[in-house]
């Protein structure tokens, strides 16, 4: 596993600038507007606990734009990602908006090394992050190892039907790809990136793993925690299926047609009972 973790840790690493410097991460806007909130934040407030005066953790912080709503929300938050660059940018975005957000580096597979167990009100963990972690019962475990009795995890994602589905045919949803947690990742090479930006990339390479619905549930209640929300949507925040898909509120994406086929991500509460 070492070595498609560190594949992955190149490949965000190398993206981690980029992503700071395109639009669509929109920094600009964080530093000179502080209600601004990120979009993905901004389509979790209907669903997200009440976070005022909670301390947090956001496992896959990546350059921390999700982090730093989280704070303008109310919470005092930390977030943990295994790309030092990330981290920079992430530590860099804070100071310039003027908020206090401790960032820690670690996969997460390690947090419970670097943090305090059983210290958080909360854990969060945005959208396109679990597909990097080989193991979802291990994760389930790290989540509620940092989650204090009655603390609460909270997690959007990419619906493992999403990623099953083969983006390259425009004619039919064609299953191509695992739905299921696999012992062996898919690996991918993939020249650009999720954002605009016009960084011409050297490490294109990645691997990735799915985790089916009932796998990731089941680990949860492994791990001692009981579901209070399981929401399935019919949007994702970037354009998963290109040229099928047309843009919706938050800068979501939905299916052009047949909207109603396909789960895109799915939202998950539970909260930690022992």
């Amino acid at each position: 596993m070492d070595e498609w973790i560190a594949l992955n840790r190149t490949n965000w690493d190398e993206r981690a600038a980029p992503h700071a410097a395109s639009p669509d991460y929109a920094v600009e806007r964080f530093v000179a507007d502080p209600a601004f909130l990120s979009d993905v934040v901004r389509f979790d407030l209907p669903r997200l606990p009440d976070v005022r005066g909670k301390r947090g953790v956001h496992l896959q912080c990546h350059i921390g734009t999700d982090t730093l709503s989280l704070a303008r929300l109310g919470a005092e938050m930390t977030g943990l990602d295994f790309s030092a660059p990330a981290l920079a940018e992430a530590t860099a975005l804070a100071a310039r908006a003027g908020a206090s957000i401790r960032f820690v580096e670690s996969t997460v597979d390690g947090a419970l090394d670097v943090l305090e167990p059983g210290s958080f009100d909360f854990v969060y963990t945005g959208i396109g992050a679990i597909c990097w972690l080989p193991d979802i019962a291990a994760w389930a475990r790290t989540v509620a190892g940092l989650l204090r009795p009655g603390g609460e995890l909270f997690i959007r994602d990419g619906h493992p039907m999403l990623w099953a589905i083969d983006e390259a045919r425009m004619d039919a949803l064609t299953v191509r790809y695992p739905y299921f947690e696999t012992a062996e990742p898919q690996v991918f090479d993939e020249p650009g990136t999720y954002v605009a930006s016009e960084h011409e990339f050297v490490h294109t390479r990645t691997a990735s793993w799915s985790h089916g619905i009932g796998e990731t549930i089941t680990a949860l209640f492994a791990a001692g925690l009981r579901l209070t929300l399981l929401e399935e949507h019919r949007s994702v925040p970037w354009e998963a299926l290109p040229g099928r898909m047309v843009r919706t509120e938050f800068d979501e994406w939905r299916l052009a047609e047949g909207e109603d086929l396909l789960p895109l991500t799915f939202t998950i509460r539970a909260v930690k009972e022992r």
